[in-house]
């Protein structure tokens, strides 16, 4: 059950209109009054003989009897209250009792209160309720409903235990203001997917994704083809922006202005410049490091290598790091997704960007991050900026299959650090962005691994017997699970290219299969194949390692373990 406190109003009459009429589409069916603060009130959607004056001249009258120059300017509350799509739908006596509670507990009508406020609950669908409210009491004083929002979210939780309905988490006041449903209607006549207020707040994060400077963070805005109003205060200093769609107009034929602020608490110029002010690079703002100018210069294969090899070591802080430093390496892991989602092609795009839109909640919490430590991530989502977008085949492609499988346990490591400090909304999140990325890597890895699954059937018996002592040697508990995966011939195959690359592939794959995290894999050969390509630097495309036909020479042995040793740091992060 999602409550909802509204903006303060200052026409009783207008909202009245609202919540009798037929909707912005004519989505209101049969409005009545479910519950008032007198059981004698006015229905003008069931009684004919009563107007919506009629209703408006009686809620406004504590407001009215008051001296002018003590009426509030703002004196109309409205909250709405919707259930779950799968709830079942409630009686009129149900929405009552609930409408009652919900005015008790936010301050408009104490229980036992006989001077409270005047208020009204009209339904007009099956699933929701509106409150409209006049602040002044009847003894002429104005409601204390501070925290109303807090206090009806908090009823709203016992009220779905009690009811039995769809129980939703906590919230924690972090998370980004919820479209309107006047934008929702809105977006829906226009035959579009999100609202303006959402396609503008991802149009932001990827702007802001590995940005180093406010000159390059507007021109990213700008290149999106976002019109821009920045807010400058005397001095010239840049004091905040708004952004609008230049199709989003009011009924003047004007632009409709969103601040950073009002789209999520995050992209505030001021947390914007958290970012990239607080690096322990010894960098300003403006002055990007050397590797921020290779970024111009990179391809997308390499941009998701390196980005790979940074959300490797992330998931390392994720396990033993401080809390500031997660909550830094998770907003930085926000933008790598914005980053692969905005670079990434067709046939993975939409769930990549659905993985980075529920991720996004994952990314905010009460604990300040401690910018700097997440350096290597925000490099790696600039590197993929401005890597540019892939085919989605090749070696961009099978690199693509790798950082996507990595970060779904970065991403899992974040549910389960916040399902410890119980951030119950942002472990959801983070659930559910790990689904959009398993949805993600099962369109990006088939080619790959097909490759490779084609490479190891063609592998000699006598070369192929010897990945499997390997195998039993690293990992001797898995070693009979992995033979069985269909992932094992691609698996082989990537254990011979490491051994002719001049690897220890038993030493290789013992660290690779070191971490916890091969728990929540669904292929375990899956995951050692990239995690092997990755640590010992070997193409991810198949296509560019030549065949095997023979063994490869024992001579090669003592080189693997100086080269194992040289992948320690890496290593030990997975």
């Amino acid at each position: 059950m999602i409550p909802r406190v509204h903006d303060m109003g200052t026409r009783t009459i207008g909202l009245l209109y609202y919540l009798y009429g037929p909707g912005t589409h004519e989505e209101h069916i049969d409005p009545h009054l479910v519950a008032a603060w007198d059981g004698l009130a006015p229905d003008p959607g069931r009684d004919p003989k009563a107007t919506y004056g009629d209703l408006q001249r009686l809620l406004d009258q504590p407001v009215m009897a008051l001296p002018k120059s003590r009426r509030p300017a703002e004196h109309v509350w409205h909250l709405s209250v919707r259930a779950a799509p799968e709830d079942p739908i409630l009686t009129d006596e149900q929405w009552a009792d609930i409408a009652r509670r919900m005015v008790a507990a936010t301050g408009i009508a104490p229980a036992g209160d006989d001077a409270a406020c005047r208020w009204a609950a009209v339904r007009h669908a099956d699933d929701h309720i509106h409150i409209i409210a006049t602040v002044v009491r009847e003894d002429g004083r104005q409601a204390r409903i501070r925290q109303d929002g807090a206090r009806s979210q908090a009823e709203a939780r016992k009220i779905e235990v009690e009811y039995g309905l769809r129980r939703l988490n906590a919230g924690d006041g972090t998370a980004a203001k919820r479209p309107t449903s006047a934008e929702r209607h809105k977006a829906q006549r226009q035959g579009k997917e999100r609202t303006p207020r959402e396609e503008l707040c991802e149009t932001v994060r990827r702007a802001a994704a590995g940005a180093t400077s406010e000159q390059e963070f507007f021109d990213r805005l700008a290149a999106a083809g976002l019109l821009i109003r920045q807010r400058v205060a005397p001095s010239g200093d840049l004091l905040g922006y708004k952004v609008a769609l230049a199709d989003d107009r009011n009924e003047d034929q004007e632009p409709i202005f969103y601040s950073g602020s009002t789209l999520a608490p995050d992209l505030s110029l001021p947390r914007i410049r958290e970012r990239w002010s607080g690096a322990e690079n010894g960098h300003s703002s403006d002055a990007p490091t050397d590797r921020s100018a290779d970024s111009a210069r990179i391809s997308p294969s390499t941009a998701r290598r390196r980005a790979t090899t940074a959300v490797w070591q992330a998931v390392l802080v994720l396990d033993q790091g401080d809390d500031g430093q997660i909550a830094a390496h998770l907003a930085a892991a926000g933008e790598v997704l914005d980053a692969l989602a905005k670079t990434s092609a067709a046939h993975t795009r939409r769930e990549l960007r659905e993985a980075a839109w529920a991720f996004e909640r994952a990314c905010r919490s009460h604990i300040r991050a401690e910018r700097g430590h997440d350096r290597a991530l925000r490099q790696a989502a600039r590197d993929l900026v401005y890597g540019g977008p892939a085919l989605g085949r090749g070696e961009d492609g099978a690199t693509t299959a790798m950082l996507i499988d990595m970060a779904f346990f970065l991403v899992t490591a974040a549910a389960h650090w916040h399902g410890k400090k119980q951030h119950a909304q942002q472990a959801a999140a983070a659930r559910q962005a790990a689904e959009h990325l398993r949805a993600a890597y099962q369109a990006a890895a088939p080619t790959p691994l097909g490759a490779l699954y084609q490479r190891g059937r063609r592998l000699s018996q006598p070369l192929r017997h010897e990945q499997i002592v390997y195998l039993r040697q690293a990992v001797p508990e898995l070693a009979e699970q992995v033979l069985a995966e269909p992932g094992w011939y691609s698996l082989a195959a990537t254990l011979a290219d490491a051994e002719s690359a001049g690897h220890d592939p038993a030493a290789l794959l013992a660290k690779a299969a070191e971490r916890r995290e091969l728990d929540t894999a669904g292929s375990i050969s899956d995951v050692l194949v990239w995690r092997l390509r990755r640590m010992a630097d070997l193409p991810a495309d198949a296509s560019a390692m030549p065949e095997h036909t023979t063994s490869a020479p024992t001579a090669t042995r003592g080189t693997a373990q100086r080269s194992t040793k040289g992948n320690d740091s890496l290593g030990k992060s997975r």
